[in-house]
């Protein structure tokens, strides 16, 4: 990734405007991250971004093939576009680590979950906080590359001493914003898979 700022002397924003900018990536795709993970209730964001291989072909989005639904809080019903797809679906939800047997009537494919066990919530929180730990890396990889774009700049003596001591700590309490976002965003989603 390579990321272009002009620092200008004495304006933080010249580097602060860019890095919250590139910084609020790895917290939304966090966001989409914990969507993905099941609490109580049946979203269709458990399974909308599944892969599902048609025909041979590439693998889709499962929301590209079928169209999916939550019509009870532990069911989901998906019903391809192509019948001829529902088995490949059915495959794909197999394959995923949702621990969900599809139903398939060859017409929709079901999938009723289950009752979450304390050692599934316990399986829950390990996936979260491996995701976790990916968006602070992330967060951390464009503190990494911003610090090495002012770094650069103060060697080739395009700022100054003094103002570079001023954007490291610029640099220093965005990402520590950015990391407290990320991990109330993890606690939140914590207390739901855990809430009984």
């Amino acid at each position: 990734m390579a990321i272009s700022i002009t620092l200008l002397e004495n304006d933080i924003a010249s580097l602060k405007k860019p890095l919250e900018i590139e910084m609020e990536k790895p917290i939304v795709h966090f966001s989409k991250e914990l969507l993905k993970i099941r609490t109580g209730r049946a979203h269709v964001s458990l399974v909308d971004s599944l892969p599902v291989a048609v025909h041979g072909q590439a693998p889709k989005p499962l929301r590209a093939v079928a169209t999916i639904s939550a019509p009870e809080a532990r069911l989901l019903v998906i019903q391809p576009w192509d019948i001829s797809t529902i088995g490949d679906i059915e495959k794909a939800i197999k394959l995923s680590d949702l621990g969900v047997m599809p139903i398939n009537d060859g017409k929709i494919v079901r999938i009723t979950l289950p009752e979450m066990s304390s050692q599934r919530r316990t399986e829950l929180v390990k996936i979260l906080d491996k995701k976790l730990e990916e968006a602070r890396v992330g967060v951390r990889n464009i503190r990494k590359d911003f610090h090495n774009i002012i770094r650069d700049a103060k060697k080739d003596k395009e700022i100054s001493e003094n103002f570079f001591s001023r954007l490291s700590d610029t640099l220093e309490n965005v990402t520590a914003q950015f990391i407290k976002k990320v991990e109330e965003l993890a606690k939140k989603k914590e207390q739901e898979i855990t809430a009984i």
